[in-house]
Formats: structure tokens, C-alpha cells, sequence
């Protein structure tokens, strides 16, 4: 199978993973977003552990927005006569 980027695939030994598109290729190795929301780096000599997939089984990792930070109120002082 010849590894391009935007392909769609998946590693026979990890089908936890999910599907995964493949987001750049190197000469020695391909990163990969997959569905379980992590990007790996599979080294070339482990290619044949990638299979085609159907473009529709990949779907994105859900985007993460930062949590805002809120402080707790200021308990009122006791004010002194």
C-alpha cells in the first residue's frame, strides 16, 4: 500500500485506534491523526501494519477548547464596630 497524505487508514495491530488520516509522510516515516483524538508517528518499516480504510470510519477528534479558569467568590469580612 503506498502511504499519501490525506489517505485514510488503519493498523491492523491497533484497531483500538480507530481510523486515522494520515497527515504527512517522510521518507522513513508518516504521521497519523487518529480517531481515538492522538497523532502517532508510524516509521516506514511498519507500513505494511497499515490497511485502507473508508474515508467515512474516519471521524476528526472532537476539538479542545481551553477551560476557563474561574476564581471563587471573596467571602465578605467581618467588620469590626
Amino acid at each position: 500500500m503506498t502511504i499519501r497524505t490525506g489517505s485514510v487508514v488503519n493498523h491492523t495491530g491497533a484497531l483500538e485506534w480507530g481510523a486515522g488520516k494520515v497527515m504527512e509522510v517522510t521518507a522513513d516515516r508518516a504521521t497519523i491523526e487518529f480517531s481515538d483524538g492522538k497523532s502517532r508517528k508510524i516509521a516506514a518499516s511498519h507500513f505494511i501494519a497499515l490497511q485502507p480504510a473508508d474515508a467515512a470510519s474516519y471521524s476528526p477528534p472532537p476539538e479542545v477548547v481551553p477551560a476557563v479558569k474561574t476564581r471563587a467568590a471573596a467571602k465578605p469580612r467581618k467588620r469590626t464596630k
